[in-house]
């Protein structure tokens, strides 16, 4: 169904009246308080509310939009935040009914350029999956055997580690480049310095709406209701400090000095035309890790390296619909044995990573352990990120949506970017 809004938005926008994703944002004369984004503008709930649009609603609505965070408003259920975004999604629509909202717009439309954009959820726990196939395979061939990739466990279940809820950090954040001890194969010990190997992971994660009680598992057929929306997720990685340590307990140091997420959380609802099929499981699934369905979205996913006054460097076209494992999985694995997740517990992939080399989601794997430099349009090369280098993740899910008075258009959902520079370690 072809939807059109009577505010102006560009049509490659990422914010089209197809998404309305939720954010933190502030102004200089306004408090932290819940927006939305559309076009170029954020959406200021609280203003809507003041004006009288949303008496249909009965939740306490200068608590749940004058919030920092929005773990109070996805905490309400999607019986109400489902119902809540088509009733916003209604009121920007072309339609004479619209005509009084549409006349007190300058209360609440902020243009994106004169907002601060804030940390949009309260995480209290982090969990970094490793679903991608092709990634743990590449990873494999290159630390183990060519011929076995993959561990025994990894057709059999969703593998993940617990990380830093802390070090999660908003797009536009300055990362340092991290210390710690890494080891030369032809060094007898291990020296101390900053890294030399630092990478990124491209991923996506999901956020939690609902709990579960402890002793409670979510099921693969209802984890969706435990899911609010996607964020684009950068998983920043020392990779020589990783190969040191990981042994036997997994990622550790190389991992919690910083992750990055993108500042617009974009809800399933949002997502359901992109609905996909996983890829088909190699192995039988135990039942509870059986999935029927779309239970996976298409999401184009892009990430590019600029260097210090010279220009951004596509270095990386992937999918998310790629996984092999699905978040409904993911999160049924994570609860299988009673976890209680909390609003706001954020999980990631893992390192989204396609069969052709340029989908490849990490420099681990782009440049082949530094074998295979990427080249940069200044003439420099790269094979791992160097101090001064901005990298920058793009998401977006785009389909046809049909003509109108001979125009093709378009749904475009996108998650903006997350972008962070590199500076010398401290």
């Amino acid at each position: 169904m072809l939807l059109k809004s009577w505010l102006s938005i560009a049509p490659n926008s990422d914010f089209s009246i197809y998404n309305l994703p939720y954010g933190i944002f502030s102004t200089a004369t306004l408090s932290k308080r819940i927006g939305i984004a559309l076009g170029d503008y954020v959406v200021d709930l609280h203003k809507i509310a003041e004006l009288g649009f949303l008496k249909e609603f009965s939740f306490d609505k200068k608590k749940i939009f004058l919030n920092d965070f929005l773990n109070d408003f996805m905490a309400l259920g999607k019986e109400i935040t489902v119902p809540f975004r088509e009733k916003i999604q209604q009121f920007f629509l072309d339609i004479p009914e619209n005509n009084d909202f549409k006349n007190q717009k300058d209360a609440f439309l902020f243009p994106q350029k004169d907002v601060t954009l804030h940390f949009p959820v309260k995480i209290g726990d982090y969990t970094d999956f490793y679903s991608s196939r092709e990634h743990a395979t590449n990873v494999g061939t290159m630390f183990r055997d060519p011929n076995n990739a993959l561990l025994p466990n990894w057709l059999h279940l969703p593998v993940a580690y617990h990380g830093r809820a802390s070090s999660i950090v908003l797009s536009g954040t300055d990362i340092y480049r991290p210390k710690g001890q890494t080891k030369a194969p032809d060094a007898e010990n291990p020296s101390f310095g900053a890294t030399k190997l630092l990478d990124f992971e491209l991923e996506m994660a999901f956020i939690i709406g609902k709990n579960n009680e402890l002793g409670e598992n979510i099921t693969v057929e209802n984890a969706e209701n435990h899911i609010f929306g996607m964020v684009v997720f950068n998983d920043w990685s020392a990779r020589d400090v990783q190969t040191w340590e990981y042994q036997p307990l997994g990622p550790f140091l190389a991992k919690n000095f910083a992750s990055a997420i993108s500042p617009w959380v974009v809800t399933l609802e949002a997502l359901n035309p992109f609905r996909k099929s996983s890829p088909s499981p190699e192995k039988p699934l135990l039942p509870y890790l059986q999935s029927e369905g779309e239970k996976t979205f298409d999401i184009n996913l892009e990430v590019f390296i600029k260097p210090e006054n010279s220009e951004e460097n596509l270095v990386c076209i992937s999918n998310f619909k790629d996984l092999y494992w699905n978040m409904s999985q993911q999160l049924a694995h994570h609860t299988v044995n009673g976890c209680n997740m909390q609003v706001g517990d954020m999980c990631a992939s893992g390192t989204i990573s396609g069969k052709a080399e340029n989908s490849f989601g990490s420099m681990l794997e782009l440049t082949w352990r530094g074998t295979k430099p990427l080249k940069m349009s200044n003439g420099e090369e790269r094979k791992f990120i160097h101090d001064n280098d901005t990298v920058i993740m793009r998401a977006y899910a785009e389909k046809n949506a049909g003509q109108n008075d001979n125009i093709q258009h378009k749904i475009r959902v996108g998650f903006g970017e997350v972008l962070n520079k590199i500076f010398p370690t401290k």
